[in-house]
């Protein structure tokens, strides 16, 4: 072997090292992925629904915004919009909403869909990365339909790295184990540096399986094991906030 061609060996070898032993949760792709929840004013949900469908969701298309995924809840006394939204980063982020706000044809719709009075009340939103734990994020309908499940995770201060390796370790393959499918896993971007948090998303065959799945997962031995290991220093999730959804059927991913 010469000498050029060792040291590029070497130099490969480091990379693949580097790779391997980096942090969990680093960004798998510089996306800037965001999920935006919409409260509709009273009596208005079906048709805030029925506007994404007829009109929003290709409107964000024409402007260079990525549609990732639509879902309600699968408790029907929660009267929200769920989505997610993925752009190339913030800097595109903010000229495609800027673009969309200023369209004409969406200004149109507004004055259409709003005669009667505004249709949402308020907007919840949330930035992420997408981390190292996550497959490849893919759009896709499945036969039959599924339930999704998003869940989020709070960490106590300095522990989110030990949840991240617990899930890289552990959890995602007794996930697997126990029939859940993944969807996605994304690391929260916080303001005030404010410490990031977990969420990602399953798939389930309904919401009765969902929830049977996790306690045949809480119930396996290696789970416990793995579990008691991780928290041997001390507890490392805090809070655990889990959602039911179901997709739209103009959701890209069902």
């Amino acid at each position: 072997m010469s000498r050029l061609s060792f040291l590029l060996t070497l130099i490969m070898l480091s990379v693949s090292t580097l790779h391997a032993n980096a942090a969990p949760g680093k960004p798998a792709s510089s996306k800037l992925y965001e999920i935006r929840i919409y409260y509709p004013t009273p009596g208005k949900y079906a048709e805030i629904v029925d506007r994404f469908r007829q009109y929003t969701t290709r409107l964000f298309a024409k402007h260079g915004m990525e549609n990732i995924g639509y879902w309600t809840p699968t408790d029907t006394s929660r009267k929200e919009l769920i989505y997610i939204l993925a752009y190339p980063d913030r800097e595109a982020r903010e000229a495609s909403w800027q673009a969309f706000r200023n369209d004409p044809e969406w200004q149109a719709v507004v004055a259409k869909t709003e005669a009667k009075g505004k249709l949402v009340d308020h907007v919840d939103q949330i930035f992420m990365t997408e981390s190292r734990l996550s497959p490849t994020i893919k759009t896709g309908v499945k036969n039959p339909e599924r339930v999704f499940e998003m869940r989020t995770y709070t960490s106590p201060p300095g522990k989110l790295p030990n949840l991240l390796t617990r899930f890289r370790d552990h959890t995602i393959k007794l996930f697997s184990k126990h029939g859940m499918t993944h969807i996605g896993y994304w690391i929260t971007t916080e303001a005030d540096n404010k410490q990031p948090k977990l969420i990602y998303i399953l798939a389930h065959p309904s919401e009765a399986e969902g929830r049977q799945h996790f306690k045949d997962f809480a119930a396996d031995p290696d789970w416990v094991k793995a579990r008691e290991a991780s928290e041997a220093n001390g507890k490392i999730t805090e809070k655990v906030e889990s959602v039911y959804m179901k997709p739209t059927d103009y959701s890209p991913i069902r």
